[in-house]
């Protein structure tokens, strides 16, 4: 008897300790929303004989007081606007994050418009924070993810044509590139109000302070003259998320 009980008590602890791994992103609001403000994010706390101030950091944004939201934070116009792909890449991605709808906090969702020029791409990147799906509205794109080591680097791409859908795990690195000989038009939805970007050229040679160009060249084979040049481009560009 006592056998089966701490066998029920290690199940239900696994039971427990599952679902908390299942909402480790974006758990679900405690409340019907929670509107970010942009107040400040230091807090003041009173003890009977002192007052100490300290810095309190939130995952996530401070919500609005409930009695002051109002439709307008639930709302953008905008996404209609073709973005501006006059740049290196020719694409150009307009996110409507909690940046832009502060009612999104603890929503768990976010969307973009994304635009291609021909021959325009997103390139390599990773969300960290989410996982995303695509649907395409005008022209042609290529994309695909690659899977991690565990799966040996699998590819997995498509080309994607007006009204086809396409899923991104999260954390994997991904792409989108237009293929066609006109512009595209895509919209995305991600799975976190804030789901990150890590595009992958400007994190391994455009981090500040730059990582040394030696270890780079050792890593991708490279002439650590290539890597310094590459460093050069990519130190000096900002990424096109608008």
């Amino acid at each position: 008897m006592k056998g089966l009980v701490q066998f029920l008590v290690a199940k239900i602890i696994l039971l427990v300790l599952a679902s908390t791994f299942v909402h480790c992103y974006d758990p679900n609001p405690l409340q019907d929303y929670c509107v970010a403000t942009n107040g400040t994010n230091r807090a003041e706390t009173q003890y009977r004989f002192s007052r100490i101030s300290t810095s309190v950091f939130v995952n996530g944004k401070f919500c609005k007081d409930p009695k002051l939201v109002t439709a307008n934070d639930f709302f953008y116009s905008g996404l209609n606007i073709p973005g501006n792909t006059s740049n290196r890449l020719g694409a150009s991605v307009t996110d409507v994050d909690v940046r832009r709808i502060p009612g999104l906090n603890t929503l768990g969702i976010a969307i973009a418009r994304l635009d291609f020029a021909p021959g325009g791409q997103l390139p390599p990147h990773i969300h960290p924070r989410a996982s995303q799906i695509i649907l395409v509205l005008k022209g042609q794109l290529s994309v695909g993810f690659v899977s991690s080591n565990d799966y040996n680097y699998t590819l997995f791409s498509k080309i994607l044509y007006p009204g086809d859908v396409f899923a991104f795990p999260i954390g994997l690195v991904q792409f989108h590139a237009n293929t066609g000989k006109t512009h595209a038009v895509a919209i995305g939805v991600v799975g976190s109000q804030d789901p990150g970007v890590i595009p992958i050229g400007d994190a391994v040679f455009g981090s500040n302070p730059l990582i040394d160009p030696k270890l780079l060249a050792k890593a991708f084979a490279l002439d650590v003259n290539i890597v310094r040049h590459v460093q050069r481009v990519f130190s000096s560009e900002g990424y096109i998320v608008k």
